[in-house]
């Protein structure tokens, strides 16, 4: 656990987070990217979020970095490479501005890069990095749902098609933009819709709603006989809840969130708020609502939390308010230490996922074979079964069993 602390002491300021937010024209821009240069893409994102508009330039420990992605964390030539193709890639955007004017620009997606010292420094042109900080047009991206794709396409696709959960589609896209956002504009191969369609549509698909939050259906318009439009539906996946397991216990621990449910509040939809605006903003609400005389509670409490109603000085805290922001004030010092602790398993949990992934790839395929043939015997629910066959060395759920099978192999192979 020591030698976890020491590897997340490395991770600070919005690296510390789980979501970046990404702006639509920068979703836009990566689709020639391979599936590790679009991950090194969003890491970098998050680690410079909370100063892109104040700093010139930003930094991250090399090997932190390497880790995060999936990379061997001593592979630094292929870092660099990657770092070279971000540089050498043109990041265009094509969008309504403020006034409702359209648009049009074009920069690197990353203006500079460079390793020394083990630390790697980089920097976005100023107008990009005004364009991917704009709070008002972004996708929220999970950087630990990413880690689990695949594939680059796939991943270029649920970019796409995250930022639209809410409306329950993407609307239609010409297919000439749809080759675009999967990087295979300008191949021969991928004008025809039947290649398309077998190599990068049905794979990505299958892909997004085995391994990510939502689930994706994609549907097509023809003009005369052929396909000239797509689009895809989308929901969320019931998956996430895998995904979430660890968060919705600390969540659910709340007494914000036992006051929501007390107010009529789902369980996912006060798990959201909680989760979105914090404990003391949720309360700040709640201590506005309750008492009054609405129709609905939940409808008014979502309308306070909306549009940030504040509370009158001459309105006086209900008892039940004071208890909540009192019981909150003795929690939030346990929490605190808590949360640090889960925060350095999970992080300790990514390390050793690295160190499995790396150990793999030393292996030839016989021996890879007989690795996995070996570990699924030694699984007896089929729930485990399932789920390391549908994700490999990188099943969550087996991580425990993973991580005690290569031990056993390789004893000390997880030491630093």
């Amino acid at each position: 656990m020591a030698q976890a602390a020491q590897f997340t002491e490395q991770l600070t300021g919005a690296l510390r987070r789980e979501t970046v937010k990404k702006h639509v024209g920068a979703i836009h821009i990566s689709g020639k990217l391979s599936l590790l240069q679009r991950k090194l893409s969003n890491v970098l994102l998050l680690n410079a979020y909370d100063t892109l508009q104040t700093s010139q330039s930003h930094s991250i420990d090399a090997k932190t970095l390497a880790m995060i992605v999936g990379y061997n964390s001593n592979d630094m030539d292929t870092l660099r490479a990657s770092l070279k193709s971000l540089a050498e890639t043109v990041a265009e955007w094509d969008m309504l501005d403020e006034d409702g004017k359209q648009e049009w620009g074009v920069s690197s997606l990353l203006s500079y890069a460079k390793l020394k010292g083990g630390v790697c420094e980089y920097a976005y042109s100023p107008v990009l990095a005004q364009k991917l900080h704009d709070p008002k047009i972004y996708a929220l991206i999970n950087v630990n749902i990413q880690r689990n794709f695949s594939s680059g396409h796939g991943l270029a696709l649920y970019e796409n098609c995250y930022r639209f959960v809410r409306t329950g589609s993407t609307g239609w896209w010409p297919l000439e933009t749809f080759r675009k956002l999967m990087g295979v504009d300008g191949s021969s191969y991928y004008e025809s819709f039947k290649h398309l369609n077998a190599k990068i549509i049905k794979p990505a698909v299958a892909e997004v709603c085995k391994t990510s939050d939502i689930s994706i259906e994609p549907e097509f318009r023809k003009k005369g006989r052929a396909v000239s439009d797509i689009r895809f539906k989308i929901k969320e996946n019931p998956q996430l809840a895998m995904f979430n397991i660890d968060d919705s216990d600390g969540l659910r621990a709340s007494k914000v969130y036992e006051a929501l449910l007390g107010q009529g509040v789902s369980d996912r939809l006060a798990r959201q708020w909680i989760a979105e605006h914090g404990d003391a903003y949720i309360a700040e609400k709640l201590n506005y609502v309750v008492g009054r005389k609405t129709k609905s509670s939940v409808g008014y409490l979502t309308a306070a939390i909306r549009d940030d109603y504040k509370v009158e000085e001459s309105v006086k805290p209900s008892t039940e308010t004071i208890a909540v922001l009192e019981a909150q004030q003795l929690r939030d010092a346990a929490n605190a230490h808590v949360e640090n602790l889960r925060f350095i398993d999970r992080q300790e949990r990514i390390r050793k996922f690295a160190i499995v992934a790396e150990l793999v790839s030393h292996k030839n395929p016989t021996h890879r074979d007989a690795d996995k043939r070996l570990f699924i015997s030694s699984l007896e629910d089929d729930l485990e079964r399932d789920d390391f066959l549908k994700h490999g060395w990188g099943s969550a759920l087996n991580a425990t069993k993973i991580f005690a099978f290569w031990e056993e192999l390789q004893p000390e192979c997880f030491k630093i």
